[in-house]
């Protein structure tokens, strides 16, 4: 599902920010950056995020930006100075005349200038996870709203489904009758001579095979399954694309069935249906 949170505050002379979101995704592909401080906290940040955002293709983001100027680095001043003497004295004996800029070369060797590393106060840390925790909580509120208007989607999409089928039932009505009287009228055109018994033996056979009863059963089980699977509170994403797949047979199979164009198009819009169905399920948890 798509999700979006954000926060942000002073932590320790730093303006922390923490960002979290999410596109739609079938699987969990987490993201997560630190600042270099907090580096040695980012895999149990990660864990943490993996718990709580469960799917989506996500990012945390956490940035921290110094509210005034600290100095972080020092230089090794009796190193420099030997450095500086000797190339002073190799460019003496060598190249008297030449003008070149000593102490530039000096700054550039190795372990003059030293970066000194910030140790993680768990305090500082502990003020961090608290803008986490808000960031989360902005993100999953943003989930809920959007789950709220998808969930009405899907009910109202599984509801038309079994308006529609309603519908298909009422055509039915009599449809077996219609069939066999269009086909006997069929065979008086023709003037074919047939064995009647055997007529009436193979009329049964193929209007058996048109009977819809069952598929009309189970795809109205189904819809009731899939509306019943919206309300539980638990992650119920995968399982209500089964019963969407269940429902894509069903209405396949009365597809193949009806033999009767009214039918067929009502067959037709409930596909419609179906798919977009489908496409939402994807963005459920």
């Amino acid at each position: 599902m798509t999700g979006f949170g954000r926060a942000e505050g002073p932590v320790n002379e730093k303006k922390v920010t923490v960002e979290v979101r999410s596109l739609n995704s079938k699987q969990l592909d987490l993201l997560v950056r630190v600042p270099g401080a907090f580096r040695e906290k980012e895999a149990e940040l990660r864990q943490w995020a993996v718990e709580r955002i469960v799917r989506g293709k996500a990012e945390l983001h956490v940035s921290a930006e110094a509210l005034r100027t600290t100095k972080r680095t020092a230089f090794n001043a009796d190193l420099v100075r030997a450095y500086h003497e000797e190339l002073r004295a190799l460019a003496q004996e060598i190249a008297p005349e030449a003008h070149t800029d000593l102490l530039g070369h000096v700054l550039r060797m190795p372990d003059v200038m030293n970066t000194a590393r910030e140790e993680l106060d768990p305090a500082e840390w502990t003020a961090v996870m608290a803008l986490v925790t808000e960031a989360l909580r902005a993100f999953n509120g943003f989930r809920e709203a959007e789950g709220v208007k998808l969930r009405e989607e899907l009910a109202a999409r599984t509801r038309n489904i079994t308006a529609l089928l309603g519908e298909v039932e009422g055509l039915d009505k009599g449809r077996a009758e219609r069939t066999r009287e269009r086909i006997l009228a069929r065979l008086q055109e023709l003037k074919a001579d047939v064995d009647q018994d055997r007529l009436e033996q193979e009329l049964v056979f193929y209007l058996e095979k048109l009977d819809i009863t069952e598929e009309k059963v189970r795809l109205k089980a189904h819809c009731a399954y899939f509306l019943e699977t919206l309300d539980n509170e638990d992650q119920q994403g995968r399982k209500l694309g089964f019963i969407s797949q269940e429902m894509g047979r069903e209405i396949n199979t009365l597809g193949s069935k009806c033999n009767d164009a009214a039918m067929q198009k009502h067959v037709v819009l409930m596909k419609d249906e179906l798919e977009k169905i489908k496409e939402q399920v994807l963005n459920v948890l």
